[in-house]
């Protein structure tokens, strides 16, 4: 992270300070002269090259602000979005299908931490038969990330998802094409049939609109986890897991 010197950080401060006095004198056009709306912007100039924190306080209280007003929107949108989130019918489901208790995560197949999440979960699956994992394909890392999403969903489509799946995670390297198709071949897909259900408008519809949700939910990084009404970004350990797939099925049974 870059470092300022007491000359860049005076010139950053007025530069703040700049862009609230126009504002400030725009409100007070109506009752002060142009002489007296010059003074008050030099009495305010001053005061913010002698009291620099107080900008930099402003600012502060600005990001928390907005940063409660996301976090308020988010824990919303949980709520009014839950059957987005949890049943939408073309998102592939690993573990029980008919499970009562479910946990959506977001990922990328280039991303190391979703990587690392395949062993916890499938652990959690195998002690947990009544979960439901739904798979949010979210490809943020590049042109290869969307052709694995849009890949995987077709796998889906021959119900071969989590081959294909399971393949992709353990793959180690950078994803290309050619790679992915290698991946998919492999896992014994109908490569014909893989191509044609990769273009449709069906499957770009899908990823178009993980990406609206993971936006209504404040999500901008993978993994990201919802269960229960909650939201909890990034990598977790199994233990973890566990507790939350206790906490949820709790909550489901009272």
């Amino acid at each position: 992270m870059p470092f300022f010197n007491h000359q860049g950080l005076r010139f950053s401060t007025v530069a703040l300070g700049m862009m609230v006095l126009p504002a400030y004198a725009q409100d007070a056009k109506s009752d002060f002269t142009p002489q007296q709306q010059d003074e008050i912007r030099e009495i305010v100039r001053d005061y913010i090259l002698q009291n620099p924190d107080i900008i930099l306080e402003s600012v502060a209280i600005m990001q928390a602000r907005k940063k409660a007003e996301e976090d308020a929107l988010a824990k919303a949108a949980l709520v009014d979005k839950r059957d987005a989130l949890e049943r939408n019918p073309d998102d592939p489901v690993l573990g029980n299908p008919d499970g009562t208790v479910t946990l959506v995560e977001f990922f990328d197949y280039q991303c190391g931490y979703c990587k690392s999440m395949l062993g916890p979960l499938q652990a959690m699956l195998k002690d947990n038969s009544d979960v439901r994992v739904v798979m949010k394909e979210f490809p943020i890392l590049g042109d290869a990330s969307v052709i694995a999403a849009r890949a995987s969903l077709a796998a889906d489509r021959q119900g071969r998802y989590l081959e294909f799946h399971t393949a992709l995670l353990n793959y180690r390297g950078r994803l290309n094409e050619q790679v992915i198709m290698q991946v998919a071949n492999e896992a014994g897909l109908d490569m014909k049939q893989l191509v044609k259900d990769m273009n449709s408008g069906e499957v770009q519809a899908q990823i178009s609109q993980t990406y609206e949700l993971a936006k209504a939910l404040s999500i901008e990084g993978t993994p990201a986890f919802t269960i229960d009404g909650q939201l909890i970004p990034g990598a977790v350990n199994h233990d973890q897991l566990v507790a939350l797939i206790e906490s949820a099925r709790k909550s489901a049974s009272n």
